[in-house]
């Protein structure tokens, strides 16, 4: 449940906080007094593309922030896919945004992206706006309210999985449907890439090598007298000692008062041991001196090396393992083209096994979906009707298609809003009341088919009035008896019935406008009743039935 919203320097909100509560939220205004910015807010902090233009005029920055209660628990699983956690039961999304483009997201203090805030904002607050018009008039989207309402996602999800490797194998299948003549140019040609790579005989990591050698053969007198030098210092020469035996000493005279001298037991302990160390350093140096002097100097044959990988790593990619990666896949191509009509028949084989299971599985999908449409049809006329629509028909078109990522289907929703008509698409029926209308009564329909806990409607009492209007707030205190609902609206009948009311108005103060929002008291929503039923002049009649419309018992 969303229990706060802070928003600042959003269009003309400089700052305001609000208080959301359960049940049915209602938020009114004048037109023009910044409701619409109340919910591009939300969306913004629910990781919507932002706009330089929603920052106020002569700042730099705004910023958003919601606290959400209680998440449900698909929330909680993408937080945690996120590596976010409730803290105390309560989620905080943040986002901030600048003039220059740049913004900063969090969640409960933490840095993360705006897709983020998009995929976990999608299970915490669904927005039911003009866009869900838009859903209504794009046929193509019909479907997902049948699969929602049939509850339908686990057996579309396993008919994508062997869809998906349907069309793998219809895509291998179609690179192998080669001519004879072609297959043997490809044959030549792998042929001919596979010996070249096979012949250079080339292992991971042999260029470091060969690198390193050619710098030991270029660097061989400068490492040889280094090395003799570290074996003179270590081991002395005709004339001096060198450390190992300076250390002996030391560790000799050490030892004759440890007897006497209780810490000098601990000291030649560290010297004994330095001396080992020293002599283990002196054996490796001999060693390293004994490979130099081997060393064959044959710098020809490294820089052939090296220049043959070069020109390799032009063809066949920038390092080694590229090159061996290369050389696999070439391995496995020609063996295929040259067992081709073999693979080929096999190849066929499993695509037709696949193509008839995803066909099962997709004539399985569509049953559900058919019987899951004439309940769906039947429930959505029901509501309808109750908003004010008892003559509409609605029907779900159901035609087969060719197999594609929702199946077989070809879904579209019909509607008729008149006595003797024929069911049409409904861009070409429904007026804007009616699409508001249909809707509300879908997501009626659906409501308990979602985890998200807030609904918000925005002005979704456009093109209504009347009785229509009393029956959509009814509809909504309805949906906000299991859930929260938030709602801006003009009608005084939807505004009636809200258990939070908020009133958003503006003021201008030294020729700059401010909009603010107010958590109205009994009073404060008679008044603003009023206002919205008796406009400019608001009579002691007005008054009392705003009075009478707050008293009505639902």
């Amino acid at each position: 449940m969303l229990t706060n919203l802070y928003i600042e320097n959003i269009a003309v909100i400089e700052k305001t906080s609000i208080d959301f509560g359960k049940g049915l939220n209602v938020l009114t205004g004048e037109t023009g007094a910044g409701k619409s910015i109340i919910i591009d807010s939300i969306n913004a902090v629910l990781g919507s593309r932002t706009s330089r233009e929603l920052i106020r005029n002569g700042c730099e920055n705004a910023f958003v922030s919601a606290e959400f209660s209680d998440p449900c628990e698909p929330a909680v699983k993408l937080l945690e896919e996120y590596g976010f956690e409730p803290e105390d039961g309560v989620v905080i999304l943040q986002r901030e945004f600048n003039v220059s483009g740049k913004g900063k997201c969090r969640i409960n203090g933490r840095p993360t992206t705006a897709a983020a805030l998009k995929a976990i904002g999608t299970y915490l607050i669904n927005i039911h706006g003009q866009h869900e018009s838009y859903e209504l008039m794009s046929p193509e989207l019909h479907i997902n309210y049948i699969d929602k309402l049939g509850e339908l996602s686990g057996e579309l999800e396993a008919y994508r999985e062997v869809y998906k490797k349907y069309r793998s194998l219809r895509s291998e299948l179609d690179k192998a449907k080669l001519d004879e003549a072609e297959r043997e140019r490809k044959i030549d040609l792998l042929s001919y890439q596979v010996t070249e790579l096979e012949n250079a005989d080339l292992y991971a990591g042999e260029y470091e090598e060969l690198i390193e050698q050619r710098n030991m053969i270029e660097n061989k007198e400068k490492i040889a007298n280094a090395l003799n030098e570290v074996r003179e210092f270590l081991n002395g020469g005709e004339d001096s000692d060198g450390a190992i035996q300076s250390l002996e000493s030391a560790c000799s005279s050490m030892s004759d008062i440890t007897d006497v001298l209780t810490d000098a037991d601990g000291i030649y302990q560290r010297l004994q041991n330095a001396a080992y160390e020293l002599e283990d350093c002196y054996n490796e140096v001999l060693s390293m001196s004994e490979a130099a002097d081997s060393e064959v100097e044959n710098i020809e044959e490294i820089e052939d090396r090296i220049d043959l990988i070069h020109r390799l790593g032009r063809k066949y990619g920038t390092t080694i393992e590229e090159m061996l990666e290369f050389l696999e896949k070439a391995r496995k191509e020609l063996k295929f083209l040259q067992k081709y009509e073999e693979n080929r028949e096999a190849l066929a084989e499993n695509c037709k096994k696949a193509f008839d299971e995803a066909s099962s599985l997709a004539e399985e999908l569509s049953k559900k979906r058919r019987s899951t449409a004439e309940k769906f049809s039947a429930e959505v006329k029901k509501e309808m009707a109750f908003l004010d629509m008892p003559n509409v028909e609605l029907v779900v078109r159901q035609d087969k298609c060719q197999l594609n990522s929702a199946g077989c289907d070809d879904i579209e929703i019909l509607i008729s809003t008149n006595p003797g008509e024929d069911p049409k698409p409904v861009a070409k029926i429904a007026s804007g009341g009616e699409l508001s209308r249909m809707m509300l009564a879908i997501k009626n329909v659906l409501a308990d088919k979602d985890d998200i806990d807030t609904l918000i409607f925005d002005e979704v009492d456009t093109g209504i009035s009347g009785s229509a209007s009393q029956k959509v707030g009814l509809k909504l205190k309805e949906v906000s008896k299991n859930r929260q609902v938030l709602c801006v609206t003009h009608q005084a009948q939807i505004a009636a019935l809200a258990d939070e009311h908020f009133k958003i108005a503006k003021r201008v103060i030294d020729g700059k406008t401010f909009t603010g929002v107010t958590t109205l008291d009994h009073e404060g929503r008679r008044d603003e009743l009023a206002r919205i039923i008796g406009g400019v002049e608001i009579t002691k009649a007005t008054l009392d039935y705003a009075e009478e419309m707050l008293n009505q018992k639902i």
